[in-house]
């Protein structure tokens, strides 16, 4: 069992900033990566970064340049800092946990964060 909570999320002037965080408790050893993905009123949900156990990330290339994804392990808590933002990048914003299990993966999801920004 996984519980991930995000908080950080609100209303926000376009070109504004935000940084968003998600704590991780429960059975969180063997993380393989966590990230963070986004979904907008009657659209697909998306990716938005990721960072593996190793540090890697990797950026959806609508917010590169713009969001940084990071980590406390002490904390067992990722955030994402997100800069300049667009009114496109309005949506609901999810925590993502991926922990082995054997030769397979499980997948744990947060309950969402809105972030708004405005024209």
């Amino acid at each position: 069992q996984v519980r991930l909570v995000e908080s950080g999320g609100g209303l926000v002037q376009a070109g504004g900033s935000l940084r968003l965080s998600c704590a991780a408790s429960g059975s969180i050893f063997s993380i393989d990566s966590m990230g963070w993905y986004r979904q907008a009123p009657e659209k697909q949900r998306e990716l938005v970064a990721t960072i593996a156990s190793g540090g890697t990330t990797d950026y959806a290339d609508s917010v590169k340049g713009r969001f940084t994804i990071s980590r406390d392990s002490a904390k067992n808590t990722v955030y994402l800092q997100m800069n300049s933002l667009k009114p496109e990048d309005t949506a609901v914003y999810y925590c993502k946990l991926q922990r082995k299990i054997g030769l397979s993966n499980a997948n744990y999801w947060g309950q969402g964060t809105q972030v708004t920004v405005s024209s």
